[in-house]
């Protein structure tokens, strides 16, 4: 509902659920393809017999799976490392894709076969080659045949999204904001939302990308709609300002982080979640962003007066502030002045 999936008239719920999720099932069988395995397809013949792995044509399917793994290798590198405090993430989930066809395959399994190929032998400087030992390939343990961990859903979602939105394709760092709608769907207590909650989840995070890319986009980090724009409103909205700047901290240092990722890296995840419940029943959500951002300043400017920079680096990138309710009460106190 606060992110625009789903309209306020729970009646208009069931049609509007079965299109997104009937779509949401057109994108995998359209987008995740190995076309090596679509050759394979029965009946396929009228596949193009000059599309092959060294075709140098640039509308060449191969041309485009290559191009795709260098950013699906990102993504999954992120994809696995999300919240490693947490085991959720790396357990199985109970509801695996089961639409992959002939011409699909785990994205795993893409990333795996091309990162254990390159990183089968090394050269140092002498010219000797030698195999990496087991302990540099174990990152890419994975579960049984069959089974899909939730971090391979987050994947598969990421890559979708990238293919869809290729002028911004995937930035490091989404999967810290795609974790946390994921996850509210995949633990949610009814079976239905669980089951689909691959589908929900990219349609909320869509929607909520929609606002917030601009954040995401280097090129538009000095507009007015850029990150560096809401990190000088944060600036200018704290009172001892050129104290912060007489001691060098500038907010590139800990502020791009708090707007860019929406403090996901800041807190515990189901505290994430409840600032997320007040950020995102705002109408003007980045403005709240802001006063929580100041608020968290605010609650340890003491630590800041006194510290040198390298404390102070510390007690922002890593908040000391537990209560978050704390930090949401002074927020909401700042919004309203």
């Amino acid at each position: 509902l606060l992110l625009g999936y789903l309209p306020a008239k729970k009646s208009h719920w069931r049609d509007i659920l079965k299109a997104k999720r009937d779509l949401y099932d057109s994108f995998l069988d359209d987008i995740i393809i190995n076309p090596s395995l679509a050759a394979d397809d029965e009946g396929d013949h009228l596949h193009d017999v000059n599309d092959h792995p060294l075709s140098l044509d640039p509308e060449s399917q191969w041309a485009t799976y290559f191009k795709d793994n260098e950013v699906l290798s990102q993504i999954d590198k992120d994809a696995r490392r999300l919240y490693p405090d947490m085991f959720f993430f790396q357990k199985a989930t109970e509801f695996p894709c089961r639409k992959r066809g002939k011409s699909s395959q785990a994205l795993r399994k893409r990333v795996e076969k091309t990162v254990l190929q390159e990183s089968k032998v090394t050269t140092n400087r002498q010219g000797v080659q030698r195999l990496n030992s087991k302990t540099e390939l174990q990152e890419y343990h994975t579960l049984s045949e069959g089974e899909e961990a939730h971090w391979e859903v987050v994947e598969r979602m990421l890559f979708i999204y990238a293919k869809l939105n290729p002028g911004i394709g995937y930035v490091q760092g989404m999967n810290e904001i795609m974790g946390p709608i994921y996850y509210t769907f995949a633990v949610d207590s009814d079976s239905e939302w669980k089951r689909y909650a691959e589908c929900d989840a990219f349609f909320c995070f869509t929607n909520l990308m929609a606002e917030h890319r601009d954040n995401f986009i280097r090129s538009l980090d000095n507009s007015v709609c850029g990150i560096g724009f809401w990190m000088q409103r944060v600036c200018q909205s704290i009172r001892y300002k050129d104290t912060e700047e007489d001691k060098g901290i500038r907010p590139e240092f800990y502020c791009f982080r708090w707007f860019t990722l929406l403090l996901s890296q800041e807190f515990p995840l189901p505290d994430v979640i409840r600032i997320w419940d007040s950020l995102f029943s705002e109408e003007s959500r980045f403005e709240f962003l802001l006063c929580v951002c100041c608020a968290m300043l605010i609650l340890v400017r003491d630590k800041i007066l006194e510290g040198d920079f390298a404390e102070i680096i510390k007690t922002l990138q890593n908040y000391p502030v537990s209560d978050v309710q704390v930090i949401l009460k002074k927020a909401a106190d700042l919004r309203a002045i």
